[in-house]
């Protein structure tokens, strides 16, 4: 081969590597931009489905078996604002994030409180409301109890519901007492006035509310919670566009003051008990 073919040869293989490369880094956006962001999916179905769980005063069922509360008001408005209707789906607090990263709803908005581990497996809006944990207890079993220390014996049973901060914050605070975890915080509320344990631990204002509703049986040794956490949306991993809306979304309902009155109704006021009893 001679000179001039040689050079030939390289130019050309030179071309044909940069068309490659070109067409190459052109074809990975265009793949990824084949996969729609779940806002996206939202607005073309015209339906936002919301991953919760029943959780007084966050999400309940009134009297017609409507669901409300605080969650309720935040998800609906959300969805009013995006312009599409909003699709409840109720699931088991222990099971709900498996339940987002199937696909069987779009967002988790159920109070759910921003923990790392949590944040391993979904990605987490800024927070839209802050809470922490309470402690109610049994009259009887708890009599004399003041502090987290005289809960944290092995002869103390603390209910808590399975999957929640509630479980987190007790091994911390109380390790040494029993734990019994259930599915349905109403079950730990009701293990507690059948005097079946020594308290439970759960988000406020529910420990209070229920201390009021059993004021016979069930008293606060705390006046305060024992703990802060900040509750947001979580959404599946690396979907930027949708966790994108959701912040500003945030932003703009807490700057004009919706997020603080909606808050201030379910949880300083107790207007709302005539619809679930």
């Amino acid at each position: 081969m001679n000179i001039r073919s040689f050079y030939v040869w390289t130019v050309a293989l030179i071309i044909i590597i940069f068309t490659v490369g070109i067409a190459a880094c052109e074809k990975k956006p265009k793949e990824e931009a084949v996969k729609e962001s779940t806002i996206e999916q939202v607005l073309k179905r015209g339906v936002l489905r919301v991953g919760m769980s029943t959780f007084v005063p966050w999400a309940m069922k009134d009297k017609t078996g409507k669901l409300i509360g605080f969650e309720i008001d935040v998800a609906t408005r959300l969805a009013e604002d995006i312009g599409v209707k909003v699709e409840f789906v109720p699931t088991k607090w222990a099971g709900i994030i498996p339940a987002l990263l199937t696909g069987k709803f779009d967002v988790i908005i159920g109070g759910m409180g921003i923990r790392p581990q949590r944040n391993i497996k979904v990605n987490f809006s800024i927070p839209y409301d802050t809470t922490g944990m309470s402690i109610v207890a049994n009259r009887e079993l708890a009599a004399g109890f003041t502090g987290l220390e005289d809960f944290n014996r092995s002869d103390v049973i603390i209910a808590a519901r399975l999957g929640s901060t509630a479980v987190t914050a007790t091994k911390k605070y109380m390790p040494k007492a029993q734990l019994r975890m259930f599915d349905d915080e109403s079950q730990a509320y009701q293990e507690l006035v059948n005097g079946k344990a020594h308290a439970v631990v759960g988000s406020a204002p529910r420990p209070a509310y229920e201390a009021l509703k059993y004021s016979d049986r069930l008293f606060l040794p705390l006046k305060e919670t024992f703990t802060k956490e900040p509750i947001g949306f979580a959404v599946q991993k690396g979907d930027f566009d949708t966790l994108n809306f959701f912040n500003n979304w945030i932003r703009v309902v807490e700057a004009e003051g919706w997020l603080k009155e909606r808050k201030h109704y379910w949880f300083g006021t107790r207007d709302w008990e005539h619809q679930i009893q």
